[in-house]
């Protein structure tokens, strides 16, 4: 619940999502082009991704290649999966370029995440100033009060 939660978060679910993206797709490529069977690399990266329903996604999709399906459908039909990644596994099954293809995904993936990294750093960051601002104003505040209080007493 809490992982389906997370992906659900406004700014943040889109970029774990692209997080979790990247990561299958190039430990997948990896496997692949380590020689490591379709089947032992689902299992092996399923528990990359770091979200529950990747996980559920990727091992219902071994589920459905063990019965003779191809990888793409049922990475389609679980809804995790975005259609250009599904086409891409679909098209690098089909012509035996499913290495190469997972490896441009993961590319792709990865500058995404990034671009999103630096877009919400330079939103956060003003917020940042402002924030560092009230706390530097509050402590001079606090220390220069007890010094006017002083001044005025002797004023008196």
């Amino acid at each position: 619940m809490r992982d389906w939660l997370v992906l659900r978060i406004p700014v943040f679910g889109p970029l774990i999502q692209k997080t979790a993206l990247s990561r299958f797709s190039g430990t997948f490529a990896t496997l692949i082009r380590s020689g490591v069977p379709i089947l032992g690399a689902l299992e092996i990266v399923k528990t990359t991704t770091g979200n529950v329903w990747y996980e559920r996604a990727i091992a219902d999709s071994a589920e459905a290649v063990r019965q003779g399906e191809s990888l793409a459908a049922p990475l389609a039909r679980s809804g995790q999966f975005p259609p250009m990644v599904t086409r891409m596994i679909s098209i690098g099954e089909k012509s035996g370029a499913l290495e190469q293809l997972l490896e441009k995904v993961s590319q792709f993936y990865d500058r995404e995440v990034r671009a999103t990294v630096k877009q919400l750093t330079s939103l956060i960051e003003p917020f940042l100033i402002v924030i560092m601002g009230i706390i530097v104003g509050t402590m001079v505040i606090a220390m220069f009060m007890p010094l006017l209080s002083a001044f005025g007493e002797i004023g008196k």
